[in-house]
């Protein structure tokens, strides 16, 4: 059996840990112990600081701030920071809108360059709005269709050929955990003549991501999980420099315009990643994004990784060394290489046990049907926190309180 510290080890992890001083930067409640930035990063200083700057900006400068304030290039200049951690050079990169309407662009793009192929391939597993997307994008193109991993075969592999358009894949599952090989499924997306998107929803900002270098079509991704950018903050778009010539995005709204202030009666796509917006933007989430982005400056994201699966690591082996006896089952890959920041056990009461320890200060989420979903954010998790929500998951387990009926009704955000 592997080893299972003490809290005398787990003490000297927290002190030799070199980003320890980081989470002095970010706001937590106190009795808290937050394992679900996988969903909501905290709140940071720098975030609450840079949205009081955009408020002072538009109480006292109103529309000139658009200029002088520098809100107008917000979009690109935030995707050029982000691009800095997902792998991309200056100018692939821009943040606008939600994930789920620039999924909608960028595979509603991407099918338009491969006007001889038909099918969609994407995960059963997916997380169920890229799948709500696809279907979306197939009902006003017809002809189109949709294979599934885990439906129509086993493995996504199997499911490219050249009849394939796009493969649309998550870097890491949304439930499981489990982080795919990115340069190895793009070269074999690539071999069929396929393009392909990537959703980095659960990887930016949890591990390095080599977008460029593995030679990626497109992505999408969310900044207010790891990005710690704030709830309903924007989302980001990746498109290939080679790529961008040939791109026709089917939401033309007058910010991707190329001229936006020349007002013409004809829309004339921007030529860069610009021309992925839409409309007016919302500068004040975009500044909270600033905020949050300019922590990343001080941060190593190798670090960050190293450190990542160590606290899932951990979590792992007290929770099967405390917990062996009550039913829970290991979701996620063992392998802390082949995992995301997240860890997820399956029980047949998962909600009930999920809702007595957030009663407790513990947060995680539910996932359904039966997925305890905790994720462990490096920048502000510290090993000590993982000790005690085992403790209290141990306690939660050997007292039965889960079983009180109050557990047992459902909301709808867990």
């Amino acid at each position: 059996m592997k080893h299972s510290p003490d809290f005398a080890e787990i003490k000297a992890m927290d002190k030799a840990d070199p980003l320890r001083a980081m989470r002095d930067q970010f706001i937590l409640p106190e009795g808290v112990l937050y394992l679900d930035g996988n969903s909501l990063g905290a709140a940071s200083a720098a975030v609450l600081k840079s949205l009081q700057e955009a408020t002072q900006e538009w109480s006292q400068d109103l529309i000139k701030s658009w200029n002088k304030a520098g809100w107008f290039e917000l979009p690109l200049a935030l995707g050029d920071r982000i691009g800095q951690l997902i792998g991309a050079a200056r100018g692939q990169v821009v943040v606008c809108d939600t994930t789920s309407s620039n999924l909608y662009k960028v595979l509603h793009a991407a099918l338009a360059m491969r006007p001889d192929r038909s099918v969609i391939v994407a995960e059963g597993g997916s997380f169920p709005t890229d799948l709500y997307v696809a279907e979306g994008v197939m009902s006003v193109l017809s002809g189109k269709s949709m294979r599934l991993e885990g439906v129509d075969a086993p493995d996504i592999e199997s499911l490219i050929d050249e009849s394939v358009a796009v493969v649309l894949i998550n870097h890491v599952n949304y439930k499981t955990g489990e982080l795919r090989d990115m340069a190895a499924l793009t070269q074999k997306a690539h071999d069929a003549g396929s393009l392909i998107i990537w959703d980095l929803c659960h990887s930016a900002g949890a591990l390095p991501v080599h977008l460029d270098e593995a030679k990626a079509d497109f992505a999408v991704g969310c900044t207010y999980k790891y990005l710690n950018g704030g709830p309903g903050a924007p989302a980001f778009i990746y498109a290939a420099q080679h790529l961008q010539g040939q791109i026709r995005q089917p939401l033309s709204g007058w910010w991707g315009h190329a001229r936006p202030f020349a007002f013409e009666q004809t829309y004339d796509a921007s030529a860069g990643i610009g021309q992925f917006l839409c409309g007016t933007q919302p500068i004040l989430s975009m500044r909270a994004l600033k905020g949050a982005l300019s922590i990343w400056e001080q941060v190593d994201l190798n670090m960050v990784r190293q450190k990542s699966i160590a606290l899932t690591d951990l979590f792992i082996n007290l929770v099967e060394a405390k917990c062996a006896d009550y039913g829970f089952e290991l979701e996620s890959n063992r392998n802390g290489q082949k995992r995301g920041s997240q860890v997820s056990f399956s029980h047949a009461n998962s909600y009930e046990i999920m809702q007595a320890l957030i009663a407790r200060g513990v947060l995680g989420d539910f996932r359904a049907p039966s997925s305890m979903r905790f994720g462990f954010t490096p920048l502000y998790t510290s090993y000590e926190d993982v000790w005690q929500a085992v403790q209290v998951l141990e306690d939660v387990m050997k007292s039965g309180v889960w079983r009180d009926a109050q557990y047992a009704v459902r909301t709808a955000v867990t």
